[in-house]
């Protein structure tokens, strides 16, 4: 039981940055590998906030994911844009948005190790026991697993009982046709790509509550996120959710009973298991 309560505290912190991914790739056809280095400036963003000014990562998200909206907002407009202008079909766009994308991942690695070095940073919030079912576990990262949740389930709630929720999932099935009906896809695609962008750097927030971090560590996020997409299958918001979960109990469920040193293997071993025998995704239809 133990190592499933564990598995699923940390699939819920997956699930933000997986879906982030997902709206990013999804919605704005933008394949972003500087999403993990989004993820870490946000770590680094709420250590500070909570060393200097005493803030807890909970309610600095309040102040790191609008602050990563916009810069996420600033980065599709004027570096993401002129690509998806000139890109004649989506192939070339998501050629192009990969190698734009990791350079930006250089740019954004080298401005945090310029600003912070490259040292580990951990801080102490909520570390204590909480009994789940006669086990203990972190509180911290029990209240960081409610937070992303909520959060989750407020973007449910917006993405299928909002008009412009309905609007982006319309962008993220068949932008053309979105088109047509009035909807304004360049700005969708803007808002999606920043939305992404926010709710990674709120999985960021979170998860520097608990976790040891550094400024290399977000290639490392960035592949889980992707397997994570690609498992769930591209745009579809749901499936990385129930993805991310059963990623969390794979790896936990090889660091307790096989060897932590693997779970790595064991989440990559997954990943080509569905590309070889599911490659629409574990949740995506079927084309034929």
């Amino acid at each position: 039981m133990s190592f499933i309560i564990n598995g699923l505290l940390l699939g819920g912190t997956y699930a933000l940055i997986a879906v982030g991914l997902t709206l990013q790739y999804g919605v704005a056809r933008i394949m972003n590998l500087a999403n993990g280095e989004n993820l870490v400036f946000a770590c680094f963003m709420a250590f500070w906030l909570y060393t200097a000014f005493a803030i807890n990562p909970i309610l600095g998200i309040v102040i790191i994911a609008p602050m990563a909206f916009v810069i996420n907002w600033l980065i599709y407009s004027y570096a993401m844009r002129p690509l998806v202008n000139r890109s004649k079909t989506s192939g070339q766009l998501e050629v192009n948005s990969i190698l734009a994308t990791f350079g930006l991942l250089f740019i954004l690695k080298g401005l945090m190790k310029f600003s912070f070095g490259g040292g580990y940073f951990t801080y102490n919030y909520l570390a204590e026991g909480i009994s789940i079912f006669g086990h203990n576990y972190g509180l911290n990262r029990v209240v960081a697993f409610i937070a992303a949740a909520v959060i989750a389930g407020t973007l449910y709630l917006f993405l299928n009982y909002t008009r412009y929720g309905t609007a982006i999932r319309a962008v993220a099935v068949n932008p053309t046709s979105a088109s047509l009906v009035a909807i304004n896809v360049p700005r969708a695609s803007a808002f999606a790509f920043a939305l992404g962008g926010a709710l990674t750097a709120a999985s960021g927030a979170l998860l520097s509550s608990f976790y040891t971090f550094h400024a290399d560590m977000g290639m490392d996020f960035t592949m889980k996120a992707l397997v994570i997409v690609i498992m769930a299958g591209v745009g579809d918001v749901r499936g990385a959710v129930l993805a991310a979960l059963m990623l969390g109990l794979t790896e936990t469920a090889i660091a307790t009973f096989v060897d932590p040193g693997l779970t790595a293997a064991g989440t990559y071993g997954l990943f080509i298991l569905v590309l070889l025998f599911r490659p629409q995704g574990i949740f995506g239809r079927s084309n034929s």
